[in-house]
């Protein structure tokens, strides 16, 4: 809790729901209620989350837009003895929301960063996903266009551990077609939609199939989505028809054509295709 003995203020980083406002926990009120500034996100926002629980504390914009002029202000307030508390619009912050500019410039000042946990969309997401999640990468939000979005999934596309990625409603459709021109159409795949509203959905497939979904359903397309995919297994091998598809074409076109080729008839990862035909392209120059 802050603690007006000290001559140097806390900052408090205060997690907040990310749709049910009941979800604020008991310390976050009373940390919220008993700072003397809150830096939010948006204050319009955030006004509803404060007057829902009666909190009359002093709020200020904090966005990524004034960071910086911001950030000088509030550690200036730190520095002279005022507790801090930094929310966002939803969920934790940081976790791809303003705030790291003011949490290392604390850091530096030696003013204390005390965290108050609560809320993360990718965490709550991942607990019910059925996917493992002992070893996972957050991603956050994916390159805007799709040829920055494409060159990012070849980078992950041989990522053994749990992928986890941000998306909004007017790239969720066009993020799942870019997946299937990465991953192979069978990797498993936890849609999460809308989390802890009204209209949350968690659909668990695989990537065919979850698009397929939110292609035919166009309310599926709607809200704010957490994808969790399934990492790469180097284990798993190419089936005997897949190989035979392979190596018919590799007999007239490169290998990279036939591996896209391939790729596009089995729903296989182009990548895993690829090096299967330069190892088997390979095999057979030795002979």
């Amino acid at each position: 809790m802050p603690n007006s003995s000290r001559k140097v203020g806390s900052l408090f980083v205060v997690a907040t729901p990310i749709g049910n406002l009941a979800d604020m926990t008991y310390r976050a009120v009373e940390t919220l209620r008993a700072a003397d500034i809150v830096a939010a996100e948006d204050t319009r926002h955030s006004r509803k989350l404060l007057k829902e629980y009666s909190i009359s504390t002093t709020m200020v914009a904090y966005h990524e837009h004034n960071e910086r002029k911001q950030t000088k202000y509030l550690i200036g307030k730190l520095l002279g003895g005022a507790d801090v508390a930094l929310i966002t619009d939803a969920g934790t912050p940081l976790i791809s929301d303003p705030g790291y500019r003011l949490v290392s410039a604390a850091h530096d000042q030696k003013v204390p960063v005390v965290p108050i946990p609560g809320c993360c969309a990718a965490i709550a997401a991942l607990s019910v996903a059925a996917i493992p999640s002992d070893r996972f990468v957050f991603e956050g939000f994916l390159p805007g266009k799709s040829a920055a979005r494409l060159a990012r999934l070849r980078e992950l596309d041989q990522e053994q551990r749990t992928l986890i990625f941000y998306e909004s409603a007017h790239r969720i459709k066009d993020t799942l077609i870019d997946f299937a021109k990465i991953f192979s159409l069978d990797r498993t795949i936890t849609l999460a939609r809308e989390i802890t509203k009204q209209f949350e959905t968690i659909t668990k497939g695989t990537l065919s199939q979850i698009l397929q979904r939110v292609t035919d359903e166009p309310n599926q397309q709607k809200g704010e989505f957490v994808l969790i995919v399934e990492g790469y297994h180097p284990d798993k091998k190419i089936d005997a028809d897949t190989l035979r598809i392979l190596d018919i074409l590799a007999e007239f076109l490169t290998p990279s054509q036939a591996a896209e080729a391939t790729a596009k008839i089995t729903g296989k990862s182009k990548n895993l295709v690829y090096q299967t035909g330069l190892t088997r392209k390979s095999e057979k120059s030795s002979d």
